[in-house]
């Protein structure tokens, strides 16, 4: 499986059998959306109808099941939301046996019936960007704690490329108080289930933006 990440909260998937774009409202933040005839088109929070003719759109709690890969949506309280609401959708996706979460932007406590939900997670990508409009480094590391994946990936950071609707602290700020040190930085990730049966503990990866 190849991981690119494309800023905000915008990353792909991709396999033999199938290509999954997460939260791609790239074209809303002045670049340019990466979503391609005939991929799997997923979304946390509302959003625009994508400019291609996708194979399915995925913007709901559920489960589905297409190309091979199962996908898993939850409810989840945004960061914005009141107390009781739930208007988020976190989803993991099982893909090449690898399991994937991206979480957007939730506010940072999960109980036990999310988490249950999610189960095991080999992946998490996570913002950490802030400043009232989204998790931050600290808030990150309380649902990095819950979930305990074995590698986080931190998305929706500041960018001087991407015209965000609130400012963004900076990937280094929010590395501080994840108190994480990197393992790596790379501009693709190619994973297969015996790279992550190596990995103790969680470690964190920085993908740059394509």
């Amino acid at each position: 499986m190849d991981i690119e990440y494309f800023g905000a909260n915008c990353f792909k998937l991709a396999t033999k059998k199938a290509t999954l774009v997460f939260d791609d409202n790239l074209a809303e933040l002045g670049l340019k959306s990466i979503t391609k005839s005939g991929d799997i088109a997923l979304f946390s929070a509302q959003h625009s109808e994508p400019a291609m003719a996708v194979k399915l759109v995925i913007d709901h709690p559920g489960e589905y099941e297409v190309s091979g890969v199962s996908i898993q949506g939850t409810a989840a309280r945004a960061h914005m939301d009141e107390s009781n609401q739930a208007t988020a959708t976190m989803f993991k996706a099982i893909v090449d046996d690898i399991r994937v979460a991206s979480v957007g932007h939730i506010y940072p406590e999960l109980g036990d019936e999310q988490l249950e939900a999610l189960g095991a997670v080999d992946v998490l990508f996570i913002p950490v960007g802030g400043n009232g409009y989204t998790l931050d480094g600290v808030g990150a590391l309380k649902v990095i704690k819950k979930i305990e994946p074995k590698m986080v990936i931190p998305t929706h950071y500041g960018d001087s490329k991407i015209k965000y609707t609130v400012p963004q602290q900076s990937l280094d700020d929010a590395i501080k108080a994840l108190a994480m040190e990197p393992r790596e930085r790379v501009t693709k990730l190619k994973l297969k289930t015996a790279d992550l049966a190596l990995i103790e503990g969680t470690q964190l990866v920085i993908l740059e933006r394509q």
